[in-house]
């Protein structure tokens, strides 16, 4: 058998091709120096399929082969990766090797996110699989980036034929285990509760995460885990894999009739069929996978380090982004230019930095059913232009930043009368509506353009250094005016590359641009858009004990450098429950800080808080976004306190945040153990004179005080000596 071995710093990755050419997975884990061959056995399988070309030899079949990238047609009933229809409605093919190559550097993606790492980083394996008599190729493409552990997987597939093919089915990655216990740790939840992680065991059957709703959406989010059945935070075998997609996606598990089990991921196969014209090519987006035998916090911890280097871009990738505050709590659509500057002022005596102004400020947008699409700068209601507001802004040494909304359109607009088929709408059937709004076609180059060229004069009028663009509904009524006959599938993947087109475009142009994502909330976390958007908004929620479950489901795949998060006000506005401004600025500070309240409403006691949160915020922001972060709690399972730290990566201060979550009469002392440090050493806690070593933190940890009342939080630095 021809051995192909991958291998990282602390992994191998080996497949296998057999006689008859089929490309099997042998195996992936703790990193071995041997052929893992011997693991392949063939017995005569009852009622399992046999390849012609094996002859009278039963002992072969596809449908017991633990296949590299399965496809449907050769003789493997269980869930494929792969399928496609010819015009003439065939189904099926069969994929067998031709050739492997190997190259320097790490490979990219035409029009759509993928790691990226300098040549010296990575490296590149192609394998090409080829089904002549239904002419099709297929490149699988591996990028390995060997120190970090991480092996990426892509498909590049090919109309060889001389008639059209449909893509049915085409994920970007599977990965077949002969053997082994699992659990399956998914991350579901719904709009103002995103990313809660759930994890049960893999069983006989398919077990399937995904969305159809044309974003990655606030039900399901394309980063799993599949974990040894005893894996814990800090102990064990655990395999992730992120999709870097922000549309449809499917992740399915199965454990089939001899318990071997089939992990795949890509685009949704629902709502997709893809046509491939001869000559024509298809790339599928890129899954990051990641392998670790020391648990899921050390398996966080890779796809963290991950985004931050590998997936994020541009100037504010790895710098401090500014303190902001955001009027949308304080005014919704009801403002004017005056209302703002005051904000403004109160937030920049208080050590603000960025003035961020939301919906309303465009067309004649005083209500939520009108003019979306209309991005001119109502002058009238600003009481001047753009720039005199910016200037103002600027004036108090504040930055100035603007929501926007550029998929949307709202049938009360200018745009949508003049350009009615622009809006996903079906002919002679009437829309289906989400937040009184329709969704314009991105899958329609010219109206990518058109919106674009309308942003960017608005962002041309005046200096603005942050976007936050929102997105507020799924997609639906999928008819494109462009297509001569209609595809769902086709709309709904060409619309996501349209969204990427604007993007790229965008931070093209200004490159000084911070762009926040955001998706009524965390409709769109996903590490596609973070190729575009160092920063999503991580909820709508903004409950500082909501957003505790929240962020922490968030980071098991993703860092906090991504999550905005920001202090709102009490009530909360989603809730109606009260927490401290300390324990809002606590929670919200494991993230990219912000406000979202209105100052005037505050006492004097809140407001020197916040000139002292600010400081702190600034005065930690290298733990926060560029150390490591552990998990210490399961908010609300394994203890009535949240708590996490961050770790400086040289181990030299951690900072230690906990959250109580309820409050008893006489109750026991709560201890919160740290990870991470130097066991080895000595840490002070700032502002006490107290030594401790870090085994004892780690060991034994910290007494939590026991106090009157609710939600009270701690902060916690302590420093190597």
């Amino acid at each position: 058998m021809e051995i192909i071995s991958l291998q990282t710093k602390h992994t191998t990755y080996q497949m296998g091709v057999t006689e008859h050419g089929f490309l099997v997975h042998l195996y992936y884990g703790k990193k071995v120096d041997c052929n893992m061959d011997y693991l392949m056995t063939a017995y005569d399988r009852g009622f399992s399929m046999n390849p012609y070309d094996a002859g009278d030899d039963r002992t072969v079949s596809a449908d017991v082969l633990p296949l590299e990238y399965p496809c449907y047609g050769n003789g493997d009933f269980r869930t494929p990766a792969f399928n496609i229809k010819s015009s003439s409605g065939v189904l099926g093919c069969d994929l067998r090797f031709r050739s492997m190559s190997r190259s320097s550097g790490k490979y990219s993606i035409p029009g759509l996110p993928a790691v990226y790492a300098e040549n010296a980083e990575a490296k590149t394996v192609e394998i090409l699989l080829q089904d002549e008599s239904a002419g099709v190729e297929v490149i699988l493409k591996y990028g390995i980036l060997t120190e970090l552990d991480v092996i990426t997987r892509s498909a590049v597939i090919k109309n060889t034929g001389k008639q059209p093919l449909f893509l049915e089915k085409a994920y970007s990655g599977n990965l077949d285990f002969l053997c082994g216990d699992y659990d399956v740790l998914h991350f579901y939840g719904r709009h103002g509760m995103e990313r809660n992680c759930e994890r049960h065991t893999v069983i006989h059957g398919i077990q399937s995460y995904g969305s159809r709703r044309g974003m990655s959406s606030h039900q399901h989010n394309p980063f799993v885990i599949l974990a040894g059945r005893g894996t814990n935070e800090d102990d064990g075998s655990c395999y992730g894999v992120s999709l870097l997609y922000s549309g449809n996606f499917n992740c399915e598990v199965e454990k089939d009739q001899y318990q071997q089990i089939r992990f795949g991921i890509g685009i949704h196969s629902e709502l997709f069929s893809y046509p491939l014209q001869p000559g024509n090519i298809f790339y599928t987006p890129e899954a990051a996978c990641a392998y670790t035998s020391d648990g899921l916090g050390a398996l966080s911890r890779i796809f963290h380090h991950l985004i931050r280097s590998h997936i994020c871009r541009g100037i504010w990738q790895k710098i401090p982004r500014p303190v902001l505050i955001n009027n949308w709590e304080a005014t919704y659509l009801d403002f004017t230019g005056d209302k703002i500057v005051g904000i403004a002022e109160k937030a920049a005596a208080l050590g603000v930095e960025m003035m961020v102004l939301d919906d309303g400020w465009f067309g004649d947008r005083d209500s939520d059913d009108r003019a979306l699409g209309d991005w001119t700068v109502n002058e009238k209601k600003l009481g001047g232009t753009l720039q005199s507001l910016s200037k103002r802004i600027h004036d108090m040494g504040m930055k100035f930043g603007l929501w926007i909304e550029p998929e949307m359109i709202n049938e009360n607009s200018r745009l949508y009368r003049e350009h009615p088929d622009w809006a996903l709408v079906i002919p002679g059937r009437k829309p289906v509506r989400g937040r009184n709004q329709l969704v314009l076609d991105y899958s329609r180059r010219e109206i990518v353009d058109y919106i674009f060229e309308r942003i960017s004069e608005v962002l041309d009028s005046a200096q603005i250094e942050y976007i936050k663009m929102d997105m507020n509904r799924g997609l639906s009524d999928l008819f494109s005016a462009s297509l001569q006959y209609q595809n769902a599938g086709k709309t709904m993947h060409d619309y996501v590359l349209g969204v990427y087109h604007f993007l790229e475009r965008l931070i093209s142009r200004y490159p000084n641009l911070l762009i926040e994502g955001c998706a009524g909330g965390g409709g769109r976390f996903d590490a596609g858009m973070l190729y575009y958007t160092p920063q999503i908004w991580c909820s709508d929620d903004t409950d500082a004990i909501e957003r505790i479950r929240i962020q922490h489901g968030t980071s098991f795949g993703y860092p906090i450098s991504a999550v905005g998060s920001h202090v709102s006000a009490v009530p909360n506005e989603q809730t109606g429950r009260v927490t401290d401004i300390h324990t809002r600025a606590v929670v919200a500070m494991a993230g990219s800080f912000g406000y979202e309240l209105d100052l005037n409403l505050l006492s004097k006691v809140e407001m020197e808080a916040i000139k002292k949160q600010i400081q702190d915020f600034k005065r930690y922001w290298h733990l926060i976004h560029n150390g490591d972060y552990y998990r210490l709690t399961t908010p609300g399972i394994d203890t009535e306190v949240a708590a996490w730290n961050f770790t400086a990566q040289d181990q030299s201060e951690a900072l230690l945040n906990i959250v109580s979550l309820d409050t008893h009469c006489n109750s026991p002392v709560t201890y919160v153990k740290c990870k991470g440090l130097d066991g080895n050493a000595h840490y002070q806690l700032e502002g006490t004179s107290q030594l401790i070593s870090g085994n004892a933190l780690m060991e034994i940890g910290i007494p939590v005080p026991i106090v009157s009342g609710e939600y009270h939080a701690w902060q916690m630095h302590f420093i190597r000596l």
